[in-house]
């Protein structure tokens, strides 16, 4: 099959490259010359596990193809995907400019039938929009299609060739026959490819979302709890977690969730409701909760220190959002960082992936080591930020030999409790208690 893709981010190229592996003649177009310049001489833009493999092999064997020509993308294609950003508002709001100025571009330049995709995630209603825009610009037949991606980031091609469902919207029964063609590849081992109506496929994206947002900031409010009447958070996750109806993902406590799907697709629903003169309470409250967790753990710094951290200076593992990812949008570190650094302490910090993208958005305001023992050099503690692999078994006689003071803020409860205590720390982690 022949198919477009209309944007190079993460979902995109992602996408692209996937769709290329089964077979399909896949070209991928973004505005960005020096993006497909990149990619035409197989460099990733991106860090994702995975990817390049298969990056490389769709490249090599003529199945994956790049452009900064919409026409030459479109012109053979029977199924354009849409992966553009759809950043949020001041208000929350998702901005669509970027898939109705495609959507429109498109318009002018298909000659024949076309299914148009939307893979971005997007508020209800926006393939009305997208079909009113082609609609005025166009009078040959086509489909608008709702396709979200339900794509974590360090998993997203596991994700996508072995997916737990796909999900189509369309009442368009030839898109739905070509759709279901496409995805057939992935659902050998039964999953399911779930057919609706457009509106209840945008909204399910959203919903899926901010439950897991939810579960999230729950049981940072269960950890919360757990420090004030001193119980123990793993012990409760554990014990909730076994209940099927709940499961055992997304009920770890830590500094809040960040990335480029939670913060901005809860805002996005959150916002949708307000205009439907709706109180989404709980969803309210998950924002309320995930804007105060991002910062709890410099709280904890702050009263360790008495309330003064000027000159004081930090050790940070971890500035991606979460691990195998080099994506930094809304990530706690970025929150915990700018606080350290208003209250006049200084900061070196390590990331495995992340550091050049941290670097771009504020530059030397702190220091980046080559490995994550040189950030601890002369620091008065450690802040864990990011539960990499590589952190989850630190030598902790090197941590003592190079820390000013034994002191472990841990945002992410890597350690276990007795190991810290034999080793003599004082480590504060989140929903635990505090030894030293």
């Amino acid at each position: 099959m022949k198919i477009a893709v209309v944007g190079t981010g993460y979902v995109g190229l992602v996408t692209g490259t996937c769709l290329a592996e089964t077979g399909n003649q896949v070209i991928c177009v973004d505005i960005n010359q020096n993006k497909v310049k990149m990619m035409q001489e197989g460099k990733l833009p991106i860090y994702e596990p995975g990817l390049e493999l298969l990056f490389h092999r769709n490249i090599n064997q003529g199945r994956l193809h790049f452009t900064s020509n919409l026409a030459e993308a479109i012109a053979e294609a029977q199924i354009i995907f849409l992966a553009l950003p759809t950043p949020p508002g001041g208000d929350g709001s998702a901005d669509l400019s970027y898939v109705l100025g495609a959507a429109k571009d498109i318009a002018g330049l298909i000659t024949d039938y076309k299914v148009i995709v939307t893979k971005s995630t997007v508020p209800v209603g926006t393939a009305d929009k997208i079909t009113a825009v082609l609609e005025q610009h166009t009078k040959v037949e086509y489909a608008v299609v709702s396709n979200p991606e339900f794509l974590r980031e360090g998993v997203a091609v596991e994700d996508f060739m072995k997916p737990d469902r796909i999900v189509i919207g369309t009442l368009d029964e030839r898109a739905r026959k070509l759709m279901g063609e496409l995805y057939a590849p992935y659902v050998r081992q039964g999953n399911p490819i779930i057919y609706m109506d457009q509106r209840s496929s945008e909204l399910t994206k959203y919903a899926a979302n901010s439950f897991l947002a939810t579960k999230i900031s729950f049981m940072n409010e269960i950890a919360n709890l757990c420090e004030l009447v001193g119980a123990d958070v793993d012990m409760v996750r554990r014990g909730i977690g076994s209940d099927e109806r709940i499961g055992r993902r997304f009920l770890f406590s830590g500094i809040g969730y960040g990335g480029s799907c939670f913060p901005k697709d809860v805002q996005a629903l959150a916002k949708s409701a307000a205009e439907a003169e709706y109180d989404f309470k709980v969803l309210n409250a998950v924002m309320e909760v995930n804007d105060i967790q991002r910062k709890i753990l410099v709280q904890k710094v702050r009263k360790y220190y008495g309330g003064d951290l000027k000159g004081k200076k930090f050790a940070i593992w971890g500035l991606a959002f979460k691990p195998e990812t080099d994506d930094i949008r809304e990530a706690p570190a970025l929150y915990i960082i700018d606080e350290l650094l208003k209250e006049g302490a200084t900061v070196a910090a390590f990331d495995p992936e992340a550091m050049p993208n941290v670097k771009g958005v504020i530059g030397d305001k702190i220091t980046y080591t080559k490995e994550q023992y040189e950030a601890l050099e002369g620091a008065d503690a450690l802040l864990v930020l990011t539960e990499w692999s590589v952190f989850r078994t630190p030598d902790f006689d090197k941590l003592e030999s190079l820390l000013k003071a034994k002191v472990v803020f841990d945002g992410r409860n890597l350690y276990d409790i007795q190991k810290m205590i034999d080793c003599g720390f004082y480590y504060n982690s989140i929903g635990r208690k505090v030894i030293g």
